[in-house]
């Protein structure tokens, strides 16, 4: 297993772009001052753009290796197992485009995407997966207790990774009820984060269909019953999505769905609005489910490997404090 100990130090290639931008700000003026003076050979002579390029670009692979080497890339070497007692959840997220809208500040889907994190971490010991739904469902991550890589997959959650658009919230909630498996005992749980604006018919059916076959179903709505319009096009332009007629089009959450859903389901509805004691009431409920014993195998021990990344960037930092921005004569 390879992972980095620190993946938050990751920030650190937010420099790279920022050296690329500077770079090319400085080119620019330059030249325009080289402008005024005509001859530029005479105020610049022998200045090398190859040379010059080269050992910005040699900067830039440096913040990398540095940036690696900060976040401390590890590599498992040594397995224990132990056996663990939990109960299995879905966490079903809608990521269709009536997400994006700011009803609720910073928006549908990064709240949604905030609370989705903190229940993980709030139900660290069950085995958790992952789905993602728009027009249609599809599984980001099965049921486990990798917790690292399912939060990863939340923070990448957008509308474009499915190209059919929609509230397919039946479809959400029969891949969930598939997808826990034939394993017997153990309590489950299928959380829905959703604006419930729902295009089918067949929610209330699957909900109360996973009910039956030992699931508790909980909805969890995101944005206000006021709504507003859905973004488009570049963040911040002002672009809203309009129908035929070209009026701007509006999303609502559809409270009421959410909760018949939630009836149907055997669980309980909530809003995102309602914050930690929407995390506090779910933590109690699966923590009272049944839970069946798993064999959990992980690792004890890591190897860092940060050294493979720091020497590199060491050698060639020492690299471009060789190389000088003239050419060389004749």
């Amino acid at each position: 297993m390879f992972h980095y100990e620190y993946p938050d130090h990751f920030y650190l290639l937010g420099a790279v772009p920022l050296l690329a931008l500077l770079l090319i700000a400085y080119l620019s003026w330059r030249k325009s001052a080289l402008k005024q003076w005509g001859a530029t050979e005479r105020v610049m002579p022998g200045f090398s753009r190859r040379r010059f390029g080269l050992k910005n670009a040699l900067l830039a692979l440096v913040m990398i290796l540095l940036a690696i080497t900060w976040a401390n890339p590890q590599r498992g070497v040594k397995k224990q197992t132990s056996v663990q007692r939990a109960a299995d959840v879905f966490i079903a997220l809608d990521i269709s485009k009536s997400m994006l809208c700011e009803d609720v500040a910073p928006g549908r889907l990064e709240l949604a995407k905030v609370f989705a994190e903190k229940l993980i971490r709030a139900l660290e010991g069950e085995r958790i997966g992952l789905i993602f739904f728009a027009g249609n469902a599809f599984l980001q991550m099965p049921l486990s207790v990798d917790y690292s890589f399912t939060l990863q997959s939340i923070q990448s959650a957008a509308p474009d990774l499915i190209t059919e658009q929609g509230t397919a919230l039946a479809s959400a909630i029969e891949l969930a009820d598939q997808s826990f498996g034939i394993e017997p005992g153990g309590g489950r749980a299928i959380v829905i984060i959703s604006d419930g604006e729902d295009h089918g018919e067949d929610a209330l059916r699957a909900a109360g269909k996973a009910y039956d076959d030992g699931a508790v179903v909980y909805a969890i709505g995101a944005g206000t019953l006021g709504g507003g319009p859905i973004p488009e096009g570049l963040p911040g332009m002002g672009q809203y999505k309009r129908d035929d007629a070209g009026e701007i089009v509006r999303t609502r959450l559809d409270e009421t769905l959410l909760r018949k859903i939630a009836n149907e389901g055997g669980g309980q509805s909530f809003n995102l609005g309602q914050g930690d004691a929407v995390i506090s009431a779910l933590r109690r409920d699966v923590n009272a489910l049944q839970k069946r014993e798993l064999e959990v195998r992980s690792f004890a021990e890591f190897e860092s490997w940060y050294q493979w990344f720091l020497l590199p960037a060491l050698l060639l930092l020492l690299l471009e404090w060789t190389i000088p921005y003239r050419k060389r004569n004749g």
